[in-house]
């Protein structure tokens, strides 16, 4: 008898063909993201994933609830498929439930080994006639149970009774690459780790202002990576030394279209390092109406400049939602420290709202669009982040 993690998926499943792909991209996530833990050893069979490992549990799972493609975690008891082995192994399961006593009970179990003896009826009620004649304080209840004692009969048979939920999605990897577009924001991590959840591995480009913002700004920025990390390990961060290509948008451009004359040259620039990293998409963390630069008008001025997919996972979200998503990805009290960006730092007294893309082009019309773009490529610092 040995102690396993029990791992199910859900969409994996129905990938037909291409399922050995995504379960063994799924398993390379799970060792990855597992490598230091002692005697580490996965096994994928028939729609499950067993993993076995030393150490201290709660870090272990920790880990795990952490990988996308995982649509539940289960510690569970494995045995050989034989009646006595499981019915021990529920009762050894039920007493570390430290509050089994008064709780009510059932037995559910699944063989998908059809050679076992009994069906998974009878499995169910000698199991729960066992526990029922071992512990005290307990009763049967088949509608509503306080514990559900889990069996599966497989190639061996498992036991538990907690299933932790996953993150659900598809593993990290199996739907190419995206370059996120990150700012200090709450916003764009969470685009990054809405857009990871789909399987799309990201990288991600910072535009760096020194001294009009600080490198606390930028510290900002890393640490926001190193938590998008976790779920992604590592992160590529290009950080762009934007500061000449901002002063010349100063000078020569009119004020009130300089937060999404900004975001074009982002975009022109975020493409072009996009294309060398092999990146099919840009990521970006807007959402309509939130600011002047993300009204439909300027959304649709932004686009005509770039010609591979813009990625805006978050484009129907409001603030409190994406709030309550920062929060839980572990990046909103990183967000809120006092270290402005860019985006945030040089918004106009009065930006236009409703910008016509003809307007928008006449305003950089004096502009050598090409050189100000080579600029800001000039000097593109890369960080790995893990």
């Amino acid at each position: 008898m040995e102690r396993v993690y029990l791992i199910s998926y859900s969409e994996i499943g129905l990938k037909g063909e291409n399922r050995p792909f995504f379960e063994r991209t799924l398993v390379s996530n799970i060792r990855r993201a597992l490598k230091d833990i002692p005697g580490l050893e996965i096994e994928r069979f028939h729609g499950r994933i067993y993993v076995k490992a030393e150490g201290d549990l709660k870090e272990i799972r920790d880990r795990l609830v952490k990988i996308f493609g995982i649509a539940s975690i289960s510690p569970a008891l494995r045995t050989h498929p034989d009646l006595d082995e499981i019915k021990r192994g529920a009762l050894i399961l039920l007493q570390e439930h430290k509050e089994y006593n008064g709780k009510t009970f059932k037995v559910e179990t699944r063989r998908p080994n059809k050679s076992f003896p009994l069906t998974s009826p009878e499995v169910s009620k000698v199991v729960g006639a066992h526990i029922l004649k071992s512990l005290n304080g307990l009763k049967v209840d088949v509608r509503d149970p306080d514990i559900l004692v889990n069996i599966e009969i497989r190639e061996k048979a498992y036991i538990y009774w907690e299933k932790i939920p996953g993150l659900r999605g598809l593993p990290v990897g199996v739907s190419g690459k995206a370059l996120l577009l990150l700012s200090g924001g709450i916003d764009s991590p969470v685009a990054g780790w809405m857009t990871m959840k789909r399987g799309v591995k990201i990288q991600a480009i910072y535009f760096h202002t020194f001294p009009f913002t600080s490198d606390r700004a930028k510290e900002k920025v890393v640490d926001l990576c190193r938590v998008l990390s976790i779920y992604n390990s590592p992160i590529i961060l290009h950080v762009v030394n934007f500061t000449e290509v901002l002063k010349v948008l100063q000078k020569e451009t009119p004020s009130e279209f300089l937060t999404i004359l900004m975001r074009r040259m982002m975009l022109r620039i975020a493409e072009r390092v996009a294309l060398k990293e092999n990146a099919l998409g840009l990521v970006t963390g807007e959402s309509i109406g939130q600011v002047a630069s993300q009204t439909m008008e300027s959304l649709a001025a932004t686009n005509k400049v770039a010609d591979i997919p813009i990625i805006r996972p978050l484009i129907a979200f409001d603030k409190d939602e994406i709030i309550e998503k920062a929060r839980r990805i572990g990046t909103y009290e990183i967000s809120i420290r006092p270290y402005e960006d860019c985006c945030t730092v040089f918004v106009p007294r009065h930006p236009k709202t409703r910008p016509s893309l003809k307007d928008v082009e006449a305003a950089e019309r004096d502009l050598d669009v090409d050189n100000l773009v080579e600029e800001g490529l000039k000097r593109v610092d890369v960080i790995i982040v893990s």
